[in-house]
């Protein structure tokens, strides 16, 4: 990957609360990290707050940075809450109500009856019909009428939209057309973000075209503002190394290319977590790993099989599919903030959070209602302070939360108050593990539980007892891996091309789009200064049998037939059956990638006495135990601990419940097994 010195790079992952910056020496291994307050206002300005504090921290200047990754928020945010651009759509004739119709099918956990389809993110007002046609394999039907454009054009000005997004029939088979269209577009409205389906989304699939384009449209805007703002404060501060930002893909780009789909990046900060953390299975030789990234309002699952992350195209956010490449995981809103409330008689935990303000009422911003932090307080799983002791802990007013809002309704002690609120957040946690696994053929218990996030490493041990799953890692820095995952990341990007009909594999055909689609990733890799001694591409094709309304993505093999076998396998794991029907090959992929070095390992020192740092009752299921408080900065390689225990370091807390001990790896993880010595 491009840099001005390879040996530093800094990455940054700016979360709700808290910045999170980590600095890689890659000649050493050795890293530095560091966290910060987050500035909503301007996220620019705590990220170039925690590139100074780690700086600082490792005795370096601005000029000796080869590299700046960067895990953001911002288009999520945008989509998530319909901040997003003032977007117009520009489709075919007949075609403006596509966003409106939708898909039959609701959300799997909506009421049927109830249940109301939320708002389009472009309404019907603001959408708008030219005259042109292509076929499904790409024969022009009906040529463009640009006077029609025109007139689209003159219609939007008077809106004050500030994106287009255009989104043809059928333009995954034929470009021409859309491409026109949108520079026709550009030149009759300066000033206004353009964006076509080809550039974000070239295959079948209309309403999930459309909705990918809009959704890319109304972020351009404000990432493209971000970006260049957060590249004007990082020319004022002498750092001249390229700023690369991380997809949901679980790759990283450079600044060009997010501006031009910035929907790329929906999603992102999960994604590097789930690299970091498979980074840290790697030393370890785990292969085989649930990742549960815990922060203040939701939970992140992810499997990942023979040390593969997993990409889906039937990924959401919010209300909405967006079916670009990202980690496959699952989402839900539980968290350190999440609130436990009664309501006629039932105790409910999340989704809805009391968020970094006011927060838990034990971080004494005022918070009053019982959050899943406080019942950790209540239970004596934090000690006395956080963050290294720059965050002290009310757990007076943990107790009179939990007290007035979880036992006093429910007619319970405080101690089974606590352990409800948590019972009931860790099964919801259980029930997204299963849908990554059970429900795709997959047994928990094969693979090893790696928790990370602020919270994480407080619910590991309890959420594997329920799964029962006997192995926890628990990666060096549980808090901060959503950055030390951007420096472990690679360059990606992804190159589609939908069959002009789908049908049986067509090996001459497929070579055909093959050798365009990695031409089109060669090009990319060029234009990111990638060398050609790092530059990876693999090839993936996506089938269905015939009749069905979904693909599932494959490897390609080394014949049509090794292709045909990967599908009917994949689709035997993740459904229990095959189906007497021809396989249909519909889509083509080809995933480059500009490989990154890896860094040399800086091993633990030997094992040293665990130093204790406190001891305090612990209120665990088992009874009221007198437990040791450890600094895990003390733990050596090889250092042995037993439970029940707690473990502090600056970025969170990890449980260590009785029955349950852990050997300290010289990576720096903490492998915790069940009922071993």
């Amino acid at each position: 990957m491009p840099s001005t010195d390879p040996h530093y790079a800094v990455a940054v992952d700016i979360g709700g609360t808290f910045t999170d910056i980590s600095l890689l020496d890659r000649r050493s291994g050795r890293v530095w990290r560091a966290k910060t307050p987050s500035v909503p206002v301007d996220p620019s300005q705590g990220f170039m707050t925690g590139v100074e504090a780690v700086l600082a921290q490792a005795g370096l200047g601005a000029a000796d940075l080869g590299q700046v990754l960067h895990g953001t928020t911002v288009a999520t945010n945008m989509i998530l809450e319909g901040k997003g651009a003032r977007t117009a759509l520009v489709t075919t004739r007949g075609f403006r109500h596509v966003l409106e119709i939708g898909r039959q099918d609701i959300p799997r956990h909506a009421n049927l009856f109830n249940w109301v389809k939320p708002a389009r993110p472009v309404p019907a007002s603001r959408i708008f019909e030219v005259d042109e046609r292509i076929a499904a394999g790409g024969a022009v039907l009906q040529a463009l009428d640009e006077a029609s454009v025109l007139a689209a054009a003159e219609a939007i000005a008077k809106l004050r939209v500030e994106a287009v997004a255009v989104c043809l029939l059928h333009a995954y088979a034929n470009p021409d057309h859309e491409r026109r269209v949108t520079d026709l577009l550009r030149r009759a409205l300066p000033g206004i973000a353009v964006t076509c389906s080809t550039d974000i989304l070239p295959v079948v699939r209309e309403y999930e075209r459309s909705l990918a384009t809009v959704l890319n449209a109304s972020v351009m805007p404000g990432v493209s503002s971000y970006v260049a703002r957060l590249e004007d404060r990082l020319r004022g501060a002498d750092v001249r190394s390229p700023l690369l930002l991380m997809q949901s893909n679980g790759g990283v780009a450079g600044t060009a290319a997010i501006r031009l789909a910035p929907a790329l990046t929906a999603l992102s900060g999960p994604a590097a977590g789930v690299v970091g953390a498979s980074a840290v299975a790697a030393a370890c030789g785990i292969e085989n790993l649930i990742t549960v990234d815990i922060g203040g309002t939701s939970a992140d699952i992810c499997l990942i099989m023979g040390g593969k992350v997993g990409l889906t195209q039937n990924g959401k956010i919010g209300d909405w599919p967006l079916p670009l490449p990202m980690v496959d995981m699952v989402t839900i809103g539980a968290g350190g903030g999440s609130i436990a409330a009664v309501a006629q008689g039932t105790l409910t935990v999340g989704p809805r959070s009391a968020g970094a303000r006011p927060g838990p009422a034990a971080y004494g911003f005022g918070g009053t209602e019982a959050t899943v932090t406080d019942a950790h307080v209540v239970l004596g799983h934090l000690p006395t302070a956080l963050l290294g002791g720059a965050m002290t802990l009310d757990a007076a007013a943990s107790t009179r939360v939990v007290r007035a809002g979880v036992a006093e309704p429910l007619g319970l002690s405080l101690h089974e108050a606590a352990r409800g609120v948590l019972a009931i957040v860790n099964n919801n946690m259980i029930g997204a593990v299963r849908a990554i696994s059970v429900e795709r053929g997959h047994d928990p218990r094969d693979f090893a539980l790696v928790p990370f996030g602020g919270a994480g490493p407080l619910h590991g041990c309890a959420l594997a007892d329920l799964l029962g799953i006997s192995t926890v890692m628990v990666p060096p820095a549980p808090g901060l891996l959503c950055a030390d995952g951007l420096l472990a990341a690679d360059l990606k990007a992804e190159f589609t091309r939908a069959m002009p009909k789908p049908g049986p594999v067509d090996q001459d055909a497929a070579d055909a789009i093959f050798a365009d689609l990695l031409a089109d990733a060669d090009r990319w890799l060029s234009a990111e200064q990638v060398p050609p001694s790092r530059r990876a591409a693999r090839r993936v094709a996506l089938l269905r049998f015939h009749g069905q309304g979904g693909e599932i993505a494959v490897d390609w093999g080394a014949t049509p037939e090794a292709t045909v076998q990967a599908f009917l396998d994949a689709h035997q794991t993740l459904y229990g059956f095959v189906l007497e029907a021809k396989v249909e090959l519909v889509t083509l992929r080809v995933e480059a990638a500009g490989r990154t070095e890896p860094s040399p390992k800086t091993d633990l020192p030997k094992a040293g006495q665990a130093r204790i740092t406190q001891r305090q009752i612990v209120h665990f299921a088992e009874g009221d135990l007198d437990t040791p408080v450890i600094d895990r900065a003390s733990l050596g390689d090889g250092a042995r601990i037993s439970g029940p225990a707690i473990l502090t370091q600056l970025d969170t807390t990890t449980v260590v419940p009785p029955g349950w001990s852990g050997v300290a790896h010289a990576s720096g993880a903490l492998i915790l097994t069940k009922g071993a010595q």
